[in-house]
């Protein structure tokens, strides 16, 4: 059988959930790899996987998973791909290109340099999409088109590695962008981790009494709060300055609306709601 497209011989992506089952349907979809193995430490997981035929293959020994694979995918929570990677990396063959799906990118890239022998061979990488349901049930092999993604190769990357993974998300309908780390992170912290934050809040503020009336409005408003508990603590603990940050910021805006309503501050509310809608409505 001849591959035309085939970039790769074996990729292995190590958990098999939402968005590694979705690589895999993508990569199969157009034929990016000859193989697409999986690994999680969930038996039911990765049979999950073989049926929806998100992959070829399945491990739930890792170190069985990455052997002979020219290219390993990082799909995990942030504190997951960190402690992985020392493990994996006495298997992994010596131009294996490893990247990862992470959602924050400083102590992962860190992480990379620190563990993995061939850490030249390592792009970070974060395809900005996803879903607040959970689990390679819910996979779609069209997950990344349209989309963008965000890619924090270093001075110190190979760039044959480079441009293979770019071509990987290019290939699979991502239009990709360059950043460091930093900049990663402080983007993601205001687009993704603080809207995330708001929603886990507001569910924790209605009171129990109220949620059988919730009408549409909250629903949307919270609709991310049904999202992976351990991802999004995994997150926090690691953007925590970033994080910090814009909680501060937005802890103002609140104090603005307790001192407009306690003053009866009709005029500056109506402003600020018109700023705000306009703003959105730009996006």
């Amino acid at each position: 059988m001849i591959f035309r497209s085939e970039m790769f011989k074996r990729v292995t992506i190590i958990g098999v959930g939402l968005m590694g089952g979705s690589l895999g349907l993508a990569i199969k979809k157009h034929s990016l790899a000859r193989q697409v193995v999986g690994f999680s430490q969930k038996e039911t997981s990765i049979a999950e996987a073989l049926k929806n035929k998100a992959i070829d293959e399945g491990f739930t020994d890792v170190t069985k998973a990455v052997r002979n694979s020219d290219l390993v995918v990082l799909a995990a929570p942030v504190q997951a791909i960190i402690k992985l990677m020392p493990v994996i990396n006495p298997h992994l063959w010596r131009h294996c290109i490893v990247t990862d799906m992470g959602g924050t990118k400083v102590d992962i890239l860190e992480a990379a340099e620190k563990n993995l022998s061939s850490a030249s061979f390592f792009v970070g990488s974060h395809p900005l999409a996803g879903s607040e349901k959970q689990g390679v049930q819910n996979a779609r092999s069209d997950l990344f088109e349209n989309t963008q993604c965000l890619m924090t190769p270093t001075a110190k990357t190979n760039p044959f590695a480079k441009e293979k993974v770019k071509q990987l998300w290019t290939k699979l309908g991502a239009k990709v962008k360059f950043i460091s780390a930093e900049e990663h992170d402080e983007i993601l912290n205001f687009i993704s981790h603080l809207p995330h934050l708001m929603a886990f809040g507001l569910m924790g503020t209605v009171p129990d009494k109220c949620v059988e009336y919730a009408a549409q409005g909250l629903k949307d408003t919270t609709r991310i709060a049904s999202s992976s508990p351990q991802l999004w603590s995994d997150i926090c603990l690691s953007n925590p300055k970033n994080i910090i940050r814009a909680l501060d910021d937005f802890s103002k805006q609140l104090s603005f609306f307790r001192k407009a309503i306690l003053d009866r501050d009709e005029k500056g509310l109506t402003a600020y709601f018109a700023k705000a809608k306009e703003r959105r409505e730009k996006f």
